[in-house]
């Protein structure tokens, strides 16, 4: 076999930040910190074993900010899945698809292209109205001030205060806010961009500006606590930042609108206000070099200015596009009497990239690398695919064994489109097909504690995978239905047996704190060595897993967040809004809320739910015993449920 060429200017084998291996067996294990100047990376990857260290590297390498979150449709996307492509080659495996651009059957490429659809960027947004007074003079929009893209509909009245540059968590401590900051009844005057050095550069970055200087999470943190209104200003003095007033379509990539009117205005009228409302005569560049070196935090101006904000946006379009994405697959060929059924093997290697698809409150714009959702599961995939090629190759010739097709779903982040494209563009019978491993999320093991779901979609699959976990040494926890949040969810509604391997959720999940070095290598070799041997179990039995529907049960508590709703998400990508309810849990908040299958859940207390990441957000701001009501449409009609939000169990952090 040829070696493929990897250019070295277009794809580097990263094994960067090697040093927070330092964490192995601490922040990830619980086990006491080590000093760092002390430790023997050699050793610790020695004592690791080959594969858990080639498993860290690519954990590494996917959730470096080289690969831009693999978001679909980027450069960074498209390089992962280069790199994937790359090592299912270096392991000898063979392509899994047909060349889309030739007729015929025969596997020549690794890639499955394919498009899915989803909401366009944004919407087209056009002001209406606007207006800005100070103590009553009108100020000019257009020279004085603008209306910015993501601001909404709204008139407010009041005081303001100066939040410097709006950051709520800086290196080194340093922050906008004191803990008890309160907003309300104020509006917000905003430093755009982060801390600036005597030349008007960035202090934190060393070209252009960190991830501190997103403006959506900036105005998000004015927005969590309380401001009715936001002005922006630009810093003088900036030597890397943009001149003038925004667009109002250049400015809707701020982020989502936030429900209250923001505007920027010029630096003079900023300067005018801060001297008017502070009683201190002090140009706005003093101003900006206090925030800058963090000498002053949020300061109420004076009640005696008033300022009166208004606006009037509408938003229309958003229509739905076309995103171009690829699955990368491969195969293992099998042996004997059993080389024409198989075993797939698979996991998503997509994420988020800059926030794009939501995830935690205030994260648009910063790099979510998704080392455990799912360079974990990937890397997963990549490093059994260099086990079981190596033991098929040294099987006996007349040894009989089913093929392998591992496979890397993409677009799982935007609703399992890539794991759905496989199952009904199938480039192997699904029918021959006993049992699909989807490894989402298995980079954090602690305490032993693993979750294995869809225990109960395959006949007597329970029963072979026990010995294998006994021995595995894991605390397993086996659901017989599959979360159905993940891209196992496919392959059940195509009558195919599939397990979903779990480590739990993390404070972590789908935000930029989602890095490499919180992973635990030694933790994820225990799930992939008992997958493994699962996997061996299920390709050299004679006899063929039948697929079996999952009856109903409690559910499997993920742990998300303090509270459980109780419900497995469909995907049906026919609705306009809203998020279906494929299945309610026994003896959970939804179940006892009056919640059925086939709901629709269209508002949580008011606000739109059209995703499962919408769904999460609202559970992470809820305790145990808070009553919400859930809008649902069931058939035609509309319900309102009183749900009584119940503790989750499976909380691990």
């Amino acid at each position: 076999m040829n070696q493929p060429n990897l250019k070295s200017h277009r794809l580097p084998l990263f094994l960067t930040a090697i040093g927070l291996a330092l964490t192995l067996g601490c922040a990830s294990t619980g086990a006491a910190p080590t000093e760092a100047r002390r430790v023997e990376l050699r050793e610790i990857f020695e004592g690791l074993g080959e594969n858990a260290t080639l498993w860290y590297q690519h954990v590494q390498t996917l959730a470096n900010p080289y690969f831009e979150g693999r978001l679909p449709s980027t450069e960074g996307h498209d390089l992962a899945a280069d790199y994937i492509r790359f090592y299912f080659d270096l392991y000898g495996l063979e392509p899994g698809f047909p060349d889309p651009d030739e007729a015929g059957e025969l596997r020549v490429s690794y890639r499955q292209p394919f498009e899915f659809s989803r909401a366009g960027e944004q919407a087209q947004v056009e002001v209406t109205g606007a207006a800005l007074s100070l103590n009553g003079q009108t100020l000019e929009r257009g020279e004085d001030f603008v209306v910015l893209g993501n601001s909404d509909s709204g008139s407010f009245t009041g005081p303001l205060s100066f939040i410097g540059y709006g950051i709520e968590d800086g290196p080194d401590g340093y922050s906008s806010f004191d803990e008890d900051t309160d907003l309300n009844g104020r509006i917000a005057l905003l430093l755009r961009y982060e801390p600036l050095d005597e030349s008007g550069r960035s202090r934190w970055a060393d070209r252009r500006f960190s991830e501190h200087a997103a403006m959506a999470f900036k105005m998000q943190a004015a927005k969590d606590r309380g401001a009715a209104a936001i002005l922006m200003v630009t810093p003088p003095g900036v030597v890397d930042g943009r001149r003038g007033l925004e667009s109002l379509n250049r400015s809707s990539r701020f982020g989502h609108p936030l429900g209250i009117p923001v505007l920027q205005i010029t630096p003079e009228t900023a300067e005018a206000i801060l001297q008017a409302a502070s009683g201190i005569d002090r140009d706005l560049t003093v101003w900006r070099k206090l925030a800058d070196a963090g000498e002053i935090k949020t300061v109420n101006l004076s009640p005696h200015l008033r300022a009166t904000v208004r606006t009037e946006v509408e938003r229309y379009g958003g229509d739905r596009q076309n995103v171009p994405a690829q699955n990368v697959g491969a195969v293992l060929p099998g042996k004997g009497d059993l080389a024409d059924e198989w075993v797939v093997i698979g996991a998503h290697y997509d994420h988020m990239g800059h926030g794009q698809l939501g995830g935690i409150r205030g994260s648009i714009g910063r790099l979510h690398p998704g080392a455990d959702d799912n360079a974990s599961g990937t890397a997963g995939v990549l490093v059994m695919a260099r086990m079981l090629s190596q033991y098929y190759a040294q099987a006996d010739e007349d040894a009989d064994l089913r093929s392998v097709f591992f496979l890397a779903f993409d677009a799982e982040e935007m609703g399992l489109h890539g794991s759905r494209e496989f199952v009904v563009s199938p480039p192997i019978p699904l029918e021959q097909t006993a049992l699909c491993l989807n490894f989402d999320m298995i980079g954090r093991l602690r305490e032993g504690d693993l979750d294995i779901l869809g225990a109960g979609t395959g006949d007597g699959l329970t029963e072979l995978m026990q010995p294998h976990i006994d021995a595995s040494g894991l605390d397993v926890s086996l659901a017989v239905g599959g979360s159905g949040s993940s891209d196992d969810a496919n392959f059940h509604a195509s009558n195919v047996p599939a397990v979903h391997f779990f480590t739990g959720m993390t404070r972590e999940f789908t935000s930029p704190a989602d890095q490499a070095y919180t992973v635990n290598p030694a933790g994820a070799m225990q799930v992939l060595d008992l997958a493994y041997a699962i996997a061996l179990d299920v390709a050299s039995r004679p006899e063929k897993l039948a697929y079996t529907e999952p009856g109903a049960s409690r559910g499997q508590d993920r742990g998300m967040a303090k509270v459980r709703l109780g419900i497995q998400p469909g995907m049906n990508e026919s609705l306009d809004r809203g998020l279906l309810v494929e299945r309610v849990s026994l003896e959970t908040s939804a179940h006892e809320g009056g919640m059925k299958d086939g709901d629709i859940i269209l508002d949580w207390d008011g606000a739109p739910i059209n995703s499962m990441r919408d769904l999460f957000t609202h559970l992470q701001d809820h305790e145990p015993g808070d009553v919400v009501i859930i809008t649902v449409k069931r058939g035609e009609e509309i319900i309102d449920l009183r749900v009584t939000l119940k503790a989750s169990t499976g909380r691990r952090q």
